[in-house]
């Protein structure tokens, strides 16, 4: 981490980088003032972006009240009768601000009679109503669309007056999902019911202040924090007569990603980049950017972007950027100025300022030069910016751009490459995107790894605050930084699957790939130095079967890692090293002990080449055990070119080291059979000393394996290996027919095809295909699988197409012979 060229967003150079962006949104037309209805922490008193109650664990289950009350329709002439209409909400404390009702045009609303009066809601939802309505009569049925426009009177009297209020409207977003079907509307506190409101011009009543609370146009709950109104809200109602239901809801809602306090939306003053203008050129440029996982671009982030609204990015705080926007404090005599550097606030202000937070930057105050009178004064908005503006500044405000390093931001824009957590699809990764379009017309990253959400052991987050998680100074002094590393690259995190962060899982990273490593090392170093035995780094001459399997399965190595890291999979990387591993440290070094006790020169050579390779491939993903390792294989360092880190290697090349792909295919099933005969040792409880008459490999072209006959034997301690191309007597092909899937095409011709399958009037080609009752089969309409004949004793390789049998029959003879080994 470089703390000496630092960046902080708190630095003037960075404020005043950002001052430019939000100049040029506001030339460009992207930037403006309005009132919306936004999330709002009362706790913190501020408005909230919509991407912030996004944040993780922001929606959690809370219990509210939830009433459902009567509002009575004025009387017309096609309707004199009264006419109540039910309502349900869980926010009381909203109920003293209604002003509309919604219902939708095309449901059907039902109309009861109880106790000579009459009561409407949505036929659908009658059904959760059953035991209030129990006694009541059904005398009809209407669409909504003919409550649109009807007035009602209001159930408080403190905006009785407000002109335009009190009718039913039609709204898109009315269902009988839950509820009655009919939504009350306080446009102060709903997007929805501003929406709908300001359509029909009723204006935007909010008689809540910044602290939750109601002001004194709600006298009877004045100073009240809203939350803590509903129970005498209820009581009111209730006394009122107008209380038709009073229970409670649990339902996921927002709260405060800071202060973890329940939010409430609320109409506020914002300013708001117009996000919307630019929507569909977002959408463009995200196409250019290679995300990993790959289902992100059209998934998680296509997404968001397709519902991106406009974005609020002024906070009622003290600390953080100011908005540079300058208003007159005369409405007489409006004018706004928007200031994009010192040197415009220089020219304006006739002072220079050396800190841009407030309250310095609040005392920047000027007469207006649109008022003659010279009394108007501009003074500056008091919001300052929300804080995700700033992070989404980062690419071109760390370096000061325009002001500064011009040429270096054209050459490092957009990123190469940036990675975080999947949620940042609604957060850093969504306004870098939003800003690098509006400022830029391009990508603000070429690549971006979202990876998952690492969790406690708990299965929350994992969090500084909970602490939920292993202590990472023992971690590292027992385990090793490297097994966090590896445990971190290797797990399903870096494909967007969520990760518990457990030690167990490190102890697994440790055994997986580290140890191996250092094993490797080790037994090198005993042997090596027990002979006195010097390897040739780069050697790659040997004509030993085992030094060639390894030495080509290293070029596989190189160009596996290579491939994976191309396209930023390091997960998958990982594999390819842990495989690795197992054929270095399980197969090539154990066949090879005798040669090391004999100290073969070819050996050392080949060993010590691979080691030293595999330490440059596996550097970025464990650098400090492969730093050791490369180190004391290289003496400290390389002459030519001097380097004297594993870090500062080149990236190893394919050409200097045999490939032969024809090797590595047999080699590797030679291994397989030789871990499948294991295999069945064990579950016969039969151990490696003790040696066996015979092995059996059936299938699969098994003769081409004539070569390593005598390996296989040594390797798995038998007397005799058959090598067979044919199955024979030790199993079968078993087919069957997928009907979901060879039905569409065969039709009623499937049932015939079963039956003789299950008759055996079946035969498989040369080319692979299958033959049943004269239908040839495509591949994805059947299943082919080898069963052994005997699977106590037999194992089908990985390639289904072939059987390893041991024969576990044991005689005085080979009992004897076990019994000296073990003795020897």
């Amino acid at each position: 981490v470089d703390f000496r060229n630092d960046y902080k967003t708190m630095d003037l150079t960075y404020m005043e980088s950002v001052m430019w962006a939000l100049k040029r949104l506001w030339e460009k037309g992207l930037l403006y003032e309005g009132q919306r209805v936004l999330p709002f922490c009362w706790e913190c008193e501020t408005p909230l972006s919509n991407f912030e109650t996004r944040q993780d664990d922001a929606y959690r289950d809370r219990q509210d009240p939830a009433v459902t009350v009567w509002f009575e329709l004025e009387p017309t002439a096609e309707d004199p009768e009264p006419l109540r209409v039910l309502v349900w909400t869980t926010t009381p404390w909203t109920l003293p601000s209604n002003l509309a009702l919604a219902v939708g045009p095309d449901i059907v609303y039902a109309v009861f009679e109880k106790d000579g009066h009459r009561y409407l809601l949505g036929e659908a939802t009658s059904p959760t109503y059953a035991k209030q309505l129990e006694g009541a009569n059904l005398i009809g049925t209407l669409p909504g669309s003919q409550l649109v426009g009807r007035r009602y009177r209001p159930l408080f009297p403190y905006f009785a007056s407000t002109e335009g209020a009190f009718v039913v409207l039609a709204a898109d977003f009315v269902s009988t999902e839950e509820g009655t079907g009919v939504v009350h509307l306080a446009p102060g506190f709903g997007e929805d019911d501003q929406r709908v409101c300001e359509a029909v011009g009723i204006p935007v009543i909010c008689p809540v202040d910044s602290r939750g609370r109601f002001t004194a146009e709600v006298p009877d709950f004045e100073d009240v924090q809203v939350f803590e109104a509903n129970q005498p809200i209820i009581r009111t109602l209730r006394d009122r007569g107008v209380l038709f239901r009073h229970d409670s809801y649990v339902h996921s809602y927002p709260h405060c990603w800071r202060t973890d306090t329940p939010l409430i939306y609320k109409a506020v003053s914002s300013w708001f980049v117009n996000v919307v203008a630019v929507k569909e050129r977002m959408l463009e440029l995200n196409q250019e950017i290679t995300w990993v996982p790959a289902h992100v671009r059209d998934g998680a982030f296509g997404k968001w972007l397709e519902g991106a609204r406009d974005w609020s990015i002024s906070r009622n705080r003290f600390w953080g950027s100011p908005i540079p926007v300058w208003k007159s404090d005369d409405p007489t005599y409006p004018r706004i100025d928007v200031y994009g550097g010192l040197d415009e606030l220089e020219r304006d202000f006739g002072v220079r300022p050396a800190d841009l937070h407030r309250p310095a930057v609040d005392e920047l105050v000027r007469p207006n030069p649109d008022d003659p009178t010279g009394r108007s004064m501009m003074r500056r908005v008091e919001d300052v910016l929300d804080c995700w503006f700033e992070s989404g500044s980062m690419p071109f405000a760390q370096v000061h751009y325009p002001f500064e390093n011009r040429e270096w931001f054209e050459h490092h824009y957009p990123a190469d490459f940036i990675v975080e957590y999947v949620g940042q699809t609604r957060a850093w990764f969504y306004t870098l995107h939003v800003l690098a379009t509006a400022l830029f017309d391009r990508p603000a990253f070429k690549t971006c790894i979202a990876h998952g959400i690492v969790l406690g052991a708990d299965g929350r987050k994992m969090s500084k605050r909970l602490q939920n998680y292993p202590d990472p100074d023992e971690v590292f002094a027992t385990l090793g930084a490297d097994a966090v590393r590896w445990a971190l690259m290797s797990s399903p995190v870096l494909r967007g699957g969520d990760l518990i962060v457990d030690r167990r899982f490190m102890v697994e990273a440790l055994r997986q790939a580290l140890n191996p490593v250092w094993n490797a090392w080790s037994f090198f170093t005993l042997y090596a130095n027990a002979e006195g035995a010097r390897a040739t780094l780069g050697e790659v001459g040997s004509v030993h079967v085992l030094d060639r399997y390894i030495l080509s399965k290293t070029a596989d190595l190189v160009g596996a890692v290579t491939a994976r890291m191309d396209k930023y999979d390091l997960a998958g990387a990982c594999g390819e090293v842990a495989t690795y591993l197992d054929a270095l440290t399980n197969w090539y070094i154990r066949r090879s002990r005798d040669r090391f006790y004999a100290g073969d020169q070819p050996a050392f050579d080949t060993l010590g080449t691979v080691l030293e390779v595999l330490c440059r491939v596996a550097a970025p993903l464990a650098p400090m055990v492969t730093e050791s390792v490369w180190r004391g294989l290289t003496g400290g360092s390389l002459p030519a070119p001097p380097v004297n880190s594993v870090h500062l290697t080149d990236w190893p090349s394919l050409d200097v080291l045999p490939s032969d792909p024809q090797l590595v295919a047999s080699m590797d099933r030679v291994r397989e059979v030789c871990s499948a005969a294991h295999s069945i040792r064990k579950a016969s409880g039969l151990r490696a000393r003790l040696p066996l008459a015979s092995l059996t490999v059936a299938g699969g072209g098994a003769s081409n394996l004539e070569a390593y006959r005598d390996l296989i034997a040594e390797e798995v301690n038998v007397r005799a290996v058959f090598l067979r191309d044919e199955v024979d007597d030790v199993g079968e092909l078993v087919l069957t027919v997928k009907p979901s899937v060879a039905g569409p095409r065969l039709g009623a011709d499937v049932q015939k095809v079963i039956r003789a399958v299950k008759a055996g009037d079946w035969d498989r080609q040369g080319d692979g295909t299958v033959v049943a009752a004269g239908v040839v089969l495509q591949p994805d309409e059947f299943e082919l699988v080898l069963r052994p004949a005997d699977e106590s004793v037999s194992r089908v390789l990985s390639t289904l197409d072939a059987i390893v049998t041991l024969d576990v029959a044991l005689t005085p003879d080979l009992l004897a012979e076990g019994l000296a080994r073990d003795v020897a």
